[in-house]
C-alpha cells in the first residue's frame, strides 16, 4: 500500500476529499486542486456546496478566480453525498471543534464526519484529521469509528494521521500554501505517505512527528502559548492603568530588546477559532490524568474577563462626561475578532456589546466587513456607515477591532469620547477625547 500510494502521489493520480468547506477546508481543497489533484469537497450545508459548484467564493483567504477556474476546469467540485468517499484516496477532515455550554470539548462534528466516512471507506485510503482537538482524539475516537464502520484495519488497509491546521485569516504573508505543516500518523509508513502527500501540494516545510498525539499536543501548545502570553500582557495592562502608565508605551520599549522578548498586545479579549478554545481542550484532557493546569487556567480567567474590564473602563470614560451608562448612546467599531477580516467567531466585541446592553446602554455597531452577525441565536444588524454627523450622535465610540479602513482622523475630530481597546488611535492619544486601553 505504501509504494502504491507514493507512486499515485508522484503521478498526481490521487483523488482528494476534504470534509468541511469552511475557513480551513475550502483553502485546503483549492490548494490540493491547484497542485493537480482531482478534489471533492464534502459539506452538510447545501448553501456552501452550491456556492463552490457555482465557482462563488465565500472565504477571504481564497482567490476568487482560483476557485472559479478550478471548478470550470473540473478539478474541484463539492457535494453533500458522502458516498463519494469511495472514490477518493486521501480524506482531510476539517470540521469545527467548538466548546459546549459548559466550556468542554464538543467533538460531535469530528465524530459525525468519521462515521460518515467509515461507511464508504475503502482499502488504500489516507485519512487525516486537521481539526484542532485534545491529544488522543485521532487514536481514541477516530480510529475505532473508522475501523468499526468499514471493517478495515488501520495501518494495514488504510492510513490514519493528524496534521493540525494553522490557518491565520487575513495574514498577508502566511497562508495555507506556505505555512509549515506538522504530520503525525499511526505507523511510520502512514507518516511517510501522508507527509509526501502534503509535500506534493504545499510549499511550507513538512515536519514529521512520531504519533498523532504529538501533533495534537503541538497544536494545543502553539495556541496555549499565545493565550498565556496575552493573559500576561492583559494583566500588565490593567495594572498599568491603575498606576497611570501607558501599557502600550511599556510594550514598545520592551520589544526593543533583540533577544529574550516577544511582543504580545492587550485587547478586549480573545477571538478566533483556536486561541480562546484550545486551552480548554487541554485542561479538560489533563483532568483524565489528575493534572491541574494552573498557569493555563489562570491566563484563561484573565482573558475571559477582559470584556467586563472594558465595560468598566467605558463607565469611567462616560463618568468624565457626567453621563450615565443607562442614558448613553454607544457605537462599537468592529465585531471581527481581528482587523481586516470578516470572521467574528468567538470575537470579544460581541461580549462587549452584550455587556453594554445589559447595563441599559443604547448600543450600535459598525464593521465594514460584517454588516450583520448572529450571536446566541439572535441576528444583529449594524449601521451602514460612519461620517461626522453619525459620530456626533454618540456619547462614546469604542474601538474593538482596528480595521485599516477607518478614517481615524475623522473619528477623532467628530467623536465626543473614544475608548480604544486596540491602540488604533496611538497617534491621537494626546487628545482629550481619546483614551487607550
Amino acid at each position: 500500500m505504501k509504494e502504491l500510494l507514493l507512486n499515485k502521489i508522484a503521478n498526481k493520480e490521487i483523488v482528494v476529499g476534504v470534509v468541511g468547506l469552511g475557513y480551513v477546508g475550502l483553502p485546503l481543497a483549492v490548494e490540493k486542486a491547484k497542485a493537480g489533484f482531482q478534489t471533492i469537497g464534502f459539506d452538510v450545508q447545501n448553501e456552501k456546496v452550491d456556492m463552490v459548484n457555482a465557482g462563488k467564493n465565500y472565504i477571504g483567504d481564497v482567490v476568487d478566480d482560483d476557485l472559479s477556474d478550478l471548478v470550470k476546469n473540473g478539478m474541484l467540485s463539492a457535494t453533500t453525498d458522502f458516498s463519494f468517499i469511495k472514490d477518493v484516496d486521501f480524506v482531510a477532515i476539517c470540521v469545527p471543534t467548538p466548546l459546549d455550554t459548559h466550556q468542554q470539548p464538543d467533538i460531535s462534528y469530528v465524530k459525525a464526519s468519521s462515521e460518515a466516512i467509515s461507511k464508504h471507506l475503502r482499502k488504500g485510503t489516507m485519512v487525516v484529521l486537521e481539526s484542532s482537538t485534545y491529544p488522543g482524539t485521532t487514536e481514541e475516537l477516530v480510529r475505532p469509528i473508522l475501523e468499526e464502520g468499514s471493517g478495515l484495519v488501520c495501518g494495514t488497509d488504510f492510513y490514519l494521521g493528524f496534521s493540525p491546521e494553522r490557518v491565520d485569516p487575513g495574514n498577508a504573508v502566511y497562508h495555507t500554501k506556505n505555512t509549515p505543516k506538522v504530520v503525525g500518523a499511526i505507523g511510520k509508513d502512514a507518516t511517510e505517505v501522508i507527509a509526501a502527500m502534503y509535500r506534493a501540494v504545499l510549499d511550507g516545510d513538512i515536519h514529521e512527528v512520531s504519533s498523532p498525539a504529538v501533533a495534537e499536543m503541538e497544536k494545543i501548545l502553539e495556541n496555549t502559548y499565545r493565550n498565556i502570553n496575552i493573559g500576561l500582557v492583559n494583566e500588565i495592562c490593567m495594572l498599568c492603568e491603575k498606576m497611570g502608565i501607558s501599557a502600550w508605551e511599556v510594550i514598545d520599549a520592551a520589544k526593543t530588546k533583540p533577544f529574550g522578548y516577544q511582543a504580545f498586545y492587550p485587547g478586549p479579549g480573545l477571538g478566533g477559532h483556536c486561541i480562546p478554545l484550545d486551552p480548554y481542550y487541554l485542561t479538560w484532557k489533563a483532568r483524565e490524568y489528575g493534572f491541574h493546569t494552573s498557569m493555563i487556567e489562570n491566563s484563561m480567567i484573565i482573558n475571559d474577563k477582559m470584556p467586563e474590564y472594558c465595560v468598566e473602563r467605558c463607565y469611567k470614560v462616560l463618568n468624565k462626561q457626567k453621563k450615565a451608562m443607562s442614558e448613553a448612546k454607544i457605537l462599537v467599531l468592529g465585531v471581527a475578532y481581528k482587523n481586516d477580516i470578516d470572521d467574528y467567531r468567538e470575537s470579544p466585541a460581541l461580549k462587549v456589546i452584550e455587556l453594554l446592553k445589559a447595563e441599559d446602554a443604547d448600543v450600535d455597531f459598525y464593521d465594514p466587513y460584517i454588516p450583520t452577525y448572529r450571536y446566541k441565536g439572535e441576528n444583529y444588524t449594524g449601521i451602514k456607515g460612519i461620517d461626522p454627523e453619525v459620530l456626533q450622535g454618540y456619547d462614546l465610540v469604542v474601538i474593538t477591532t482596528a480595521h485599516k479602513s477607518y478614517d481615524l482622523e475623522m473619528i477623532q475630530k467628530n467623536s465626543k469620547a473614544i475608548f480604544d481597546t486596540r491602540n488604533a488611535m496611538k497617534d491621537y492619544f494626546a487628545y482629550d477625547n481619546v483614551e487607550l486601553l
